[in-house]
């Protein structure tokens, strides 16, 4: 009598098959992936030969180095050691090379190449595929159409809230220069800033120029305009130079009538350059974008003869750039003079904002 094929006598027999065959398979699939994985680090390891970067693990990479909220430190610590350029492993077949050279961000901005998918897919379900995700002709096609949101007339209505604000700020400085202890209140605000911000507002440049009274004995005399210790108490709260801040109040700028009607706002822009240069010198330390990424859609050769080929995603440190030493002497120091006016600079050493095709 025959033995039916599904009988209960012969069920474990037949899992047990299945199960050693399901085995063999993962285990080969495991193999399979074990060998990818060590051709493509191998791959990488070849044409990075050229790029040396901090000792990685050779599976986490440089994940446990570096950690999330200390990237932009980690950047100044490559920045200073590695010319140029220098790999990022975030996993052991993984890796973003960082540029910091402008003349590495002059090659790649002058190219084509595609943003990297995976640096920017998490934002799409908070922005959705505006200007920031798009590329090549769709980008181009909603920039135009935007243009004329990029017009100097779209600030002349926040002009007005400008002046308004400088005229508060001064006001309340007056209040604070006329409390008993000045100095104990000033020891909670950056100097520099407050520096920056009245030679911006009180600069001789342009027309930025103080109604104060010419004497012509005024400097270097001791009958002028400045009383005895005059000088000192300039000195001891920061603004060298400059006018007591009790007397900041009365000093008005001739521009600001015209500019908070929304007159001629471009002309009195180009008459501000001390206040360009330090927007400029606070974009350089602080640049809204801190870095860009794309995708090499072809191998490309940097000035200095290094290459890299296609597929590699090159991340472009602007943060990284605007504080490389190289490019920008003393560059954790605020100053505005960088910016002068005739002042000569790479053409890709300031990219606040990044440049090229998107």
């Amino acid at each position: 009598m025959s033995v039916s094929v599904l009988s209960p006598s012969r069920l474990p027999g037949g899992i047990s098959g299945l199960l050693q065959a399901a085995s063999l398979l993962s285990l080969l699939l495991l193999l399979l992936k074990a060998a990818q994985f060590y051709l493509h680090r191998q791959w990488l390891l070849r044409v990075l030969l050229q790029f040396p970067c901090p000792p990685s693990h050779w599976l986490f990479g440089h994940s446990r180095e570096f950690q999330k909220d200390q990237e932009l430190q980690q950047i100044l610590k490559c920045v200073e050691k590695f010319p140029s350029a220098c790999p990022h492993w975030i996993g052991g077949s993984h890796v973003r090379v960082w540029l910091y050279d402008p003349d590495y961000m002059k090659v790649i901005l002058g190219r084509s190449d595609p943003k990297a998918r995976g640096s920017y897919r998490f934002l799409a379900p908070w922005i959705g595929y505006g200007l920031l995700l798009l590329n090549g002709q769709t980008w181009f096609q909603h920039r135009r159409m935007l243009t004329p949101a990029f017009h100097y007339d779209i600030l002349k209505p926040y002009v007005g809230l400008m002046a308004d604000s400088v005229q508060v700020m001064l006001d309340k400085w007056e209040e604070l220069a006329n409390q008993d202890s000045p100095l104990e209140v000033f020891q909670h605000v950056s100097l520099m800033t407050l520096d920056t911000i009245m030679k911006c507002a009180f600069s001789h440049q342009g027309s930025l120029q103080l109604d104060r009274p010419s004497d012509p004995a005024e400097e270097g005399s001791p009958e002028g305009g400045r009383g005895a210790g005059e000088g000192q108490e300039e000195e001891a709260h920061g603004f060298p130079g400059q006018p007591p801040l009790g007397q900041r109040k009365s000093l008005v700028c001739p521009a600001l009538p015209a500019l908070q009607d929304g007159l001629h706002f471009r002309d009195h822009l180009d008459q501000m350059p001390y206040t360009t240069m330090c927007i400029k010198e606070a974009l350089r330390l602080y640049p809204p974008v801190p870095g860009i990424a794309r995708e090499l859609s072809k191998p490309v050769t940097f000035p200095d003869g290094r290459s890299l080929p296609n597929g590699i995603i090159v991340y472009l440190s602007i943060y990284g750039l605007h504080h490389n030493p190289k490019v920008w002497p003393n560059p954790e120091v605020f100053d505005p003079s960088r910016f002068a006016p005739g002042s000569a600079r790479h053409s890709h050493a300031f990219l606040p904002f990044s440049g090229g095709s998107r």
